[in-house]
């Protein structure tokens, strides 16, 4: 850390540092709560989706056993093509946002297979949703974390230490050039009086001079 240099200058500068910090430590506070808010917001949600693929699991299982053929319908029967993704902006933070995706059907003998073949798929298409929904809930969660994480970093440098630091600095340099402007004041005094002195003692001199001529 550089040496503290004490005059007005370092003190301008100083004071110009504590205004910044000063600035935009609410912006920055406020920015956190925000991430702190969205991410409780999206872990909840991430959990509700959760909850519908378990639900819609459990419901695809009875429903399956009700035809007791559970043996019929395989997972490979359905598969992912593609995952659409778009993008969202959140306290600065660009985060993916899940808009669907599209599904490949095996091929599969229509004559061998129960008549419910397609409504399980339709099922299975709709848990697979769920579960990509959720995945990319969890990466919006690990970004804003991440963003939560140095932005609360900046926060408590700004809180902790800049301020604290910039305060401390102000106050040594004031107290400083108070002493030196202090020591100016006494010393100009003493060197007036010290004038004053030697003036009178000249004067007195002159005096004493003329009259010992006279």
């Amino acid at each position: 850390m550089a040496k503290l240099k004490l005059t007005k200058n370092e003190q301008k500068v100083q004071k110009d540092a504590l205004k910044m910090y000063q600035r935009y430590l609410p912006t920055l506070t406020l920015k956190k709560q925000q991430l702190q808010s969205e991410i409780r917001t999206i872990d909840a949600k991430a959990k509700e989706v959760r909850q519908a693929r378990i639900r819609l699991e459990e419901e695809f299982k009875v429903w399956i056993g009700v035809f007791g053929e559970e043996d019929a319908f395989k997972s490979d029967m359905v598969t992912v093509r593609n995952i659409r993704k778009g993008t969202g902006n959140i306290a600065g933070v660009t985060i993916p946002v899940y808009e669907g995706a599209d599904f490949s059907r095996g091929d599969y003998d229509l004559y061998s297979t129960p008549l419910w073949i397609d409504l399980a798929a339709d099922r299975m298409e709709k848990a697979l949703s769920l579960d990509l929904e959720a995945s990319v809930l969890d990466e919006q969660v690990k970004l804003l974390s991440q963003e939560l994480r140095t932005t609360s970093q900046r926060v408590n440098l700004f809180e902790k230490v800049k301020i604290p630091e910039a305060k401390a600095n102000i106050k040594k340099i004031s107290v400083y050039l108070g002493d030196q402007q202090v020591s100016e004041v006494v010393r100009s005094k003493i060197s007036k009086k010290k004038i004053d002195q030697r003036n009178a003692a000249q004067a007195q001199a002159k005096k004493t001079e003329e009259g010992a001529e006279a």
